[in-house]
């Protein structure tokens, strides 16, 4: 009886010390690799390929840890998608990230304002595609043609907003992420007013207002001169037919204000033929209800404030101008 007792004290001491040993092993951070490794599981993929993948990748030190792992969380429901592994983690560690779905992605920053050269910069950035990939499928207006038939490109409808962008995420997907929310937020505005000419206008006023409160006033400059048939004169316009034209470097030049470019406005009385840029919803906004003014002229302020000096008359713009000027030195 003795002996039996011994025997099964014996039992529970090798099964603590064996519990606690792969207890151990479990938290034991473990790193077999020297790149970051990225692995990509499908809806439905096994726990034994799981467990293989990783162990092979050098994720984990063999399969059978993450098994065991597995074991002690039956419960969890493991989520399919990317995993980026670029540290030492435990099994423990690692099924708690399947199991929250910690996949791997990047965030796209689009600020308002950003035309799609922009964005392409940006994207080009990320590292997923070349910035030609993007602008491929941004200048194919197709993916917005039933809103705005008359769109010559996506332009204006990359909605600002930050995005959520995968490794293998196509431009033609990242275009349908950033159509897709202009139009949700088109629809909320619930205005039968035309989206193009829209668009058209709160992309000057995006580029030509700093100020978010200035940009209601900006349009109305804008409104007011196209009311009188007056040329809108924009800046930006002129520096969007240079980059059409892959000529800007960052300066516009007397021979930038000459082009004959339907987008240059200094050239042309109206609207240029599609947007400049892609305006955020305060812009808009502003084009949809402009302040109610009798401005025709609008100057930067010198001091840095990224506001601007109103006038009525060209007398009064000139005043204006010159005042600038004269703080700047020139």
């Amino acid at each position: 009886m003795k002996f039996l007792l011994r025997l099964l004290a014996l039992a529970v001491f090798v099964a603590v010390i064996g519990g606690a040993w792969i207890v151990h092993r479990l938290n034991q951070p473990y790193k077999g690799f020297s790149d970051p490794v990225f692995v990509e599981f499908e809806r439905g993929t096994s726990t034994r390929s799981i467990a293989t993948v990783l162990a092979d990748k050098g994720v984990i030190e063999d399969r059978w840890l993450f098994l065991a792992a597995r074991g002690l969380r039956r419960g969890a429901n493991l989520q399919a998608g990317e995993y980026k592994f670029d540290k030492p983690a435990s099994p423990f560690e690692i099924m708690g990230r399947l199991a929250r779905g910690d996949i791997y992605y990047m965030e796209l920053l689009v600020p308002e304002g950003f035309n799609m050269y922009d964005i392409a910069e940006a994207v080009g950035k990320l590292g997923t595609m070349r910035p030609e990939t993007f602008l491929a499928v941004a200048k194919n207006p197709a993916m917005i043609r039933d809103l705005d038939p008359n769109a010559p490109s996506l332009e204006g409808y990359l909605f600002p907003n930050k995005y959520r962008v995968y490794r293998h995420t196509t431009a033609q997907q990242i275009c349908r992420m950033m159509t897709g929310e202009f139009r949700e937020r088109w629809k909320a505005l619930q205005t039968r007013a035309n989206v193009h000419n829209t668009v058209t206008l709160a992309a000057m006023v995006e580029r030509e207002a700093r100020r978010p409160d200035e940009r209601p006033i900006v349009a109305s400059v804008f409104h007011n001169r196209l009311r009188i048939g007056m040329k809108l004169d924009c800046d930006p316009t002129t520096v969007y037919a240079a980059l059409l034209d892959n000529r800007y470097r960052g300066t516009i030049h007397r021979s930038d204000l000459a082009n004959t470019s339907p987008w240059n406005t200094y050239q042309h009385a109206g609207l240029p033929p599609g947007p400049i840029a892609n305006p955020g919803l305060s812009s808009i906004q502003a084009v949809l209800t402009p302040a109610e003014t009798p401005y025709l002229y609008f100057v930067a302020k010198a001091d840095g404030s990224g506001g601007h000096n109103f006038s009525e008359s060209l007398g009064e713009h000139y005043a204006a101008v010159a005042q600038y000027q004269r703080a700047k030195g020139h």
